[in-house]
């Protein structure tokens, strides 16, 4: 990466800050005082070691940067430029995760593998993509870009682009062309499909009730006749 390169991913990293969080007042306050910031920068150095073979260099400066922050990235992973790790404190990215441009990740959010063997094992998240708080991603799949995966949800399939998936296990609850979120930080503001299910069961309950009631009377009139 050369220092213009550097300077451009660094001032998208600011830049997303200062935009998706209305806590953030000023550049000096996103400078000092944003874990997630230090995490990724600390962690695109770490990577750049892991790339040149060393490995265990990177390894030592990740857990330094882990300790620092409470976020683990592990230096394998590749994240691109304007990520915004909203507070932070216990997310973790594996090693063979791979992170677009312009992604918001909640505090608790696992990027995680499901397999011990050496091959891509951990999840593609393309860009735009906006991954709440608690939630699990787990497994060598892609979620595509502008999804909203819901706070709590753990996701083991592939994403479609602009889906919104909510629920354990993940289920999607809406894909492009059903807005269910006006803004990005809205994403505790998500349907339900279980309950969706429920209440059309329920309507359809009260419709065959109503259909035996009318059948009723009309077999009570006919016997008065």
């Amino acid at each position: 990466m050369t220092p213009w390169d550097w300077y451009e991913t660094v001032k998208a990293d600011v830049d997303v800050i200062l935009k998706k969080d209305p806590a953030a007042t000023n550049l000096l306050e996103v400078l000092t005082c944003y874990p997630g910031l230090h995490a990724l920068e600390v962690h695109r150095v770490a990577h750049e070691l892991h790339e040149a073979g060393a490995p265990v260099l990177a390894r030592m400066l990740s857990n330094v940067n882990r300790f620092m922050t409470g976020i683990e990235i592990h230096p394998g992973a590749k994240i691109g430029k304007g990520v915004f790790i909203d507070h932070g404190m216990g997310v973790v990215i594996g090693e063979t995760a791979e992170v677009g441009d312009d992604v918001l990740l909640y505090q608790g959010v696992t990027l995680g593998g499901t397999s011990l063997d050496r091959v891509k094992r951990h999840p593609t998240i393309e860009s735009g993509t906006v991954i709440g708080s608690g939630a699990k991603v787990l497994g060598s799949f892609t979620v595509g870009e502008g999804s909203y995966i819901g706070s709590g949800s753990v996701v083991t399939k592939a994403v479609p682009a602009h889906a919104t998936v909510v629920g354990i296990p993940g289920r999607i609850a809406a894909i492009d062309g059903q807005k269910v979120m006006s803004q990005d930080l809205q994403h505790g503001n998500l349907p339900d499909p279980i309950m969706n299910v429920l209440a059309t069961m329920q309507d359809r309950l009260g419709q065959l009730e109503a259909e035996v009631d009318r059948l009723r009377q009309e077999n009570r009139e006919l016997r008065q006749k």
